[in-house]
């Protein structure tokens, strides 16, 4: 998915000596003829986990291990400030800066929470929200975290729902736009859904200066194993939204619609073949608020979408085995593979890495 970008130069700019310092010759000389940056957790060839940077032909410039599997990464693009998130049920978060040759910190969860794998700054970058579970009680709670003291947690409010999985700040800088899957989860149980009969997903926008639900959209109840998963902002207020459903294999629903606060919420109706090959799952959506499209992925079913924003209209669909992480470059889609690909969605041109990338890539030079 799309989340804050920084300009190549910016960032070189802004990175400054001790940055530069850090880099071999050819890691300084990767970042000087790319035109991107890229961030994203992954697997290596051993089984181990961590998060890298990689320049857009897939040469890692700096890399670091993680003791868990991690999910999503998310930057502020004034701070530099980045924090990649272990996967549901993971209590671990690590916190590193793109600019500056400092280790990295460990953020840990609270004992009675863990964490969904996602988070986002707030627009000055001195908090940062993450979705988190109250496993006891089966309650979706977003945990503040106070940036410049080490990232300690300083509070938290509902998320307004079951298993809230991602978040985006509206362009307000004030309005947080929550997926809440509607899944109920124990760490004693693992990875297991435990309320797959009485899932009531919704979307939540809430106020994240005092924490308040403004809003709460819920999908028909004929839907109610529709999983909303992930977000990503449309530039004019209002949010793309991807899901993952929950039901029979035989039933197809939509699987990707619009959300806006004071507006209807709009699940977008696909053709039975396209739907049919996303096999009920999205892993990841990415907006390009330039050119009024989106674009979806599905590990399951090996293929990615670019579609029309108003109307849900596929463009363009490839064929990219387990695919999944979303990004924008230059007005193109790039998406990434659990089999170490970068690909350009609209050129066909790819590159191969040295590990094999997880579910998101963020593009923190575009």
């Amino acid at each position: 998915m799309a989340r804050n970008l920084i300009g190549r130069r910016t960032f070189l700019k802004a990175a400054g000596a001790s940055f530069l310092a850090s880099l071999s010759a050819a890691q300084a000389s990767q970042i000087n003829q790319s035109d991107a940056l890229f961030a994203a957790a992954y697997r290596d060839r051993s089984g181990g986990y961590g998060f890298a940077l990689m320049a857009e032909d897939g040469h890692v410039v700096m890399h670091h291990a993680l003791p868990v599997r991690g999910h999503d990464i998310v930057c502020h693009p004034e701070t530099g400030n980045a924090v990649v998130f272990s996967r549901r049920p993971g209590t671990i978060a690590v916190a590193f800066n793109v600019r500056a040759n400092t280790p990295p910190q460990s953020i840990q969860a609270a004992p009675d929470r863990h964490y969904f794998g996602h988070g986002v700054f707030s627009a000055d970058g001195r908090l940062l929200y993450a979705t988190e579970n109250d496993f006891a009680n089966a309650n979706g709670m977003i945990g503040v975290y106070d940036v410049g003291h080490h990232f300690s947690k300083i509070g938290e409010f509902p998320s307004g729902g079951i298993g809230p999985h991602d978040l985006m700040m509206l362009a307000d800088g004030r309005t947080l736009a929550i997926a809440n899957g509607g899944i109920e989860t124990h760490p004693d149980f693992g990875r297991a859904k435990l309320n797959l009969a009485t899932m009531e997903p919704c979307l939540c926008f809430v106020d994240s200066v005092h924490g308040t639900l403004t809003e709460k959209q819920a999908l028909p109840p004929s839907l109610h194993q529709l999983s909303i998963r992930h977000l990503d902002c449309d530039g004019a207020g209002g949010v793309y939204f991807a899901c993952q459903h929950e039901g029979s294999p035989r039933e197809q629903p939509p699987l990707f619609g619009h959300a806006q606060p004071g507006k209807p919420v709009r699940l977008f109706q696909t053709e039975p073949a396209h739907l049919k090959k996303l096999r009920n799952y999205v892993g990841s959506i990415t907006a390009n608020p330039q050119n009024g499209t989106f674009a979806v992925t599905s590990p399951r079913g090996n293929t990615m979408m670019v579609l029309d924003g108003q109307s849900g209209n596929i463009i363009l669909q490839r064929d990219l085995d387990n695919v999944c992480g979303l990004s924008v470059n230059r007005g193109h889609f790039v998406a990434s593979t659990g089999n170490g690909m970068l690909c350009d969605a609209q050129t066909g041109v790819s590159s191969r890495g040295p590990y094999g990338w997880d579910n998101h890539l963020l593009n923190i030079s575009g």
